[in-house]
């Protein structure tokens, strides 16, 4: 789950399915970038015009912040639900980096994770979409901290692992993942990188 802030409208027609909106705009954002995708792209995407986007929407950052929250608890709140809750470590990190394969490679799915990819480059005037994304890439190293840091009081990591430094690869690791599927890597070759990934933990 995310803590972005959005702008709903109690305006919207009774027919409007905002999820599948969301959804078409992710994919416009996604193919074309944060920055360079236009409001009359998304407009089309999204079957409605501009007056109808901005009532429903606001402007075009809340837009795409909307459709990030949309994409996160769509397809990760699952995988980092199921990272928590598994007792076992490697089995949790296993899971979780195999659902990762598997969300980066979806067909249903933007090719690779929009945090990473859709905000690579933005201009000063778009910074606060910029932090927004920084902040949720920040949410995932947390969270791999976490769980990493509950393993190691549990005694299924040494007391003198560096969980901080653990975290960090784990999550650089994610955004490679990321990388690698829009570059179009397969799901089997993500998931082999996910699997010698797991060397990494001490004792694997």
């Amino acid at each position: 789950m995310t803590a972005i802030t959005t702008h709903r409208s109690k305006g919207r027609p009774r027919t409007f399915d905002r999820d599948r909106a969301l959804h078409r705009a992710l994919e416009v954002f996604w193919k074309r970038g944060y920055e360079p995708a236009t409001m009359g792209e998304l407009c089309s995407a999204m079957g409605i015009n501009p007056p109808s986007l901005y009532a429903a929407f606001g402007n075009k950052a809340s837009l795409f912040m909307e459709a990030v929250e949309h994409y996160e608890t769509t397809y990760w709140a699952a995988p980092w639900r199921l990272l928590d809750e598994e007792p076992d470590l490697r089995k949790a990190m296993e899971r979780f980096l195999l659902d990762a394969a598997a969300v980066l490679s979806s067909l249903e799915a933007p090719c690779g994770c929009m945090v990473v990819l859709a905000t690579a480059n933005v201009s000063p005037e778009s910074e606060d979409v910029h932090e927004a994304m920084k902040g949720l890439r920040e949410i995932s190293r947390a969270n791999f901290l976490r769980r990493l840091e509950r393993a190691r009081q549990a005694g299924d990591l040494p007391d003198g692992t560096e969980v901080q430094a653990l975290a960090s690869a784990f999550n650089t690791l994610l955004q490679g993942l990321s990388i690698q599927a829009r570059d179009g890597a397969s799901r089997a070759e993500l998931e082999r990188v996910a699997r010698a990934s797991l060397a990494m933990l001490p004792g694997a």
